[in-house]
């Protein structure tokens, strides 16, 4: 008895991947080529009579996401950076995770400069909550906040702030 379900066109199955993926929360435009591509992590998943896709698929599917406003790495870089920050992460820590998924560099640096964001204050607030609201005045002790927020990715000026708005 032959098969009497259309099958769905490459395109079609991208771009409802595509929607499943974006449906989650926001991707950068590399995020999101980059799990177009990728095949299933189960490989019983995969249909065998399916017609792979195409290089011109995941272009026209790309194109499809920025017509509609469903892509927009200005828009993911700010709203990536609202996110950071408010997990504690200093601006030099989220500007390289932002280039690692592909956001161009003027467009990292104009979300950055856009954000409103008191990075000395946020400093002051984390080093606070991990040390207690009297931050230690020893030079030793000094250095485990200074190593803690160098770590989150607050810039050295950032970090000074800390102790001289506060003592």
């Amino acid at each position: 008895m032959p098969d009497s379900t259309p099958r769905r066109s490459p395109y079609s199955r991208l771009l409802d991947k595509a929607t499943r993926i974006l449906a989650m929360r926001d991707h950068s435009e590399q995020e999101l080529r980059r799990k177009l591509v990728a095949q299933p992590a189960f490989p019983g998943k995969a249909k065998v009579d399916e017609e792979p896709f195409t290089a011109e698929d995941i272009e026209k599917v790309i194109a499809w996401c920025y017509e509609h406003n469903w892509l927009d790495d200005a828009q993911f870089a700010s709203r990536f950076i609202a996110s950071r920050a408010r997990k504690g992460y200093g601006p030099q820590r989220i500007r390289q995770e932002l280039q690692s998924k592909g956001i161009a560099r003027d467009t990292c640096e104009t979300a950055m400069f856009n954000c409103e964001i008191d990075w000395q204050e946020m400093a002051r607030e984390i080093a606070e909550r991990k040390f207690g609201e009297q931050l230690p005045t020893e030079w030793k002790e000094r250095a485990k906040v200074q190593r803690f927020l160098l770590y989150r990715g607050f810039f050295m000026e950032d970090i000074q702030s800390v102790y001289t708005r506060h003592t």
